[in-house]
């Protein structure tokens, strides 16, 4: 449901589908999906069901990043709607815990 009370409209309710693909995708070294970690930074549905993300790592150096971003992409896809992403790795602005949501930080004893 929307503020208004009503059901999601068709774009809102792609982006919701889009980002509960996400959640699938977890770091493997943190116990937590890439979305509630703020690792999503953009995601722009285009015409023709294109999705463009940009994420980054929580370390540079990630062991995994190449496979990380190949696992976001495929969970994107796998929504209905979706034709194709394009996951785009970006480190501006730097990630930092300050990025994951509030249940996430509580959860790993961070609040």
């Amino acid at each position: 449901m929307n503020a208004a009370g009503a059901a999601p409209g068709p774009d809102e309710a792609l982006m919701e589908a889009i980002i509960a693909a996400i959640r699938t995708v977890h770091d493997p070294e943190i116990p937590v999906n890439v979305y509630d970690l703020g690792l999503i930074y953009r995601i722009d549905v285009l015409p023709g069901g294109h999705v463009e993300i940009d994420m980054t790592l929580t370390a540079p150096g990630c062991p995994v990043a190449g496979e990380l971003l190949s696992w976001v992409e495929k969970a994107v896809v796998g929504v209905e709607g979706i034709s194709g992403a394009t996951i785009k790795l970006v480190f501006d602005p730097p990630w930092d815990n300050s990025r994951m949501s509030e249940d996430v930080q509580l959860e790993l004893g961070l609040l």
